[in-house]
């Protein structure tokens, strides 16, 4: 499990102030605006900025971060992810999970058999769909539905399926 979690990426500066042009990479964009401070993740540090201000413009978050006051300071973080630990998270509903809990998690069905391990998850509007690569290279995707996903445990890093009929061909 991470210790921290990537809720946005800094991909532009916004004006002369410094402001920061930022992907949110959450689903509640409006997060921003409760958060006090963040980490900044640049070559593999990590440093706190604290919030000065939160705008929005399009699908776009931007931020100013004290001590970031011109363009030249904000384009040295481009490029940056902004993470916060687990303990300022948003507090998920039960049967939740974070997507990076999940992304790599042993895939098996309702027999046991091994399909293979969680390599992304589709974020379709209607439900998520879970994209399976299976040891062969081939790939199952698997609606996330309480029908089809019957158990998630991050402890064991598995997640038990029950595979709709007609989903599965032979080459898997």
């Amino acid at each position: 499990m991470y210790e921290y979690l990537q809720i946005g990426k800094i991909v532009n500066i916004q004006g002369i102030k410094g402001e920061v042009r930022v992907i949110p990479l959450t689903d509640n964009p409006g997060r921003f605006e409760k958060l006090d401070w963040l980490y900044i993740e640049k070559n593999g540090i990590n440093d706190k900025y604290y919030l000065e201000g939160v705008k929005y413009l399009k699908n776009l978050v931007i931020l100013k971060l004290k001590g970031v006051d011109n363009p030249e300071t904000a384009e040295a973080l481009r490029g940056s992810f902004l993470l916060i630990d687990r303990i300022n998270a948003v507090k998920l509903a039960e049967n939740s999970f974070f997507i990076c809990d999940l992304i790599g998690m042993k895939v098996v069905d309702e027999k046991g058999k091994f399909l293979g391990k969680l390599d992304n998850i589709l974020q379709t509007g209607s439900n998520d769909v879970y994209v399976v690569k299976s040891e062969n290279g081939g790939e199952i995707l698997l609606p996330a539905l309480k029908s089809v996903v019957r158990e998630i445990s991050i402890a064991e890093g598995r997640m038990h399926v029950i595979v709709p009929k007609g989903l599965l061909d032979d080459e898997i």
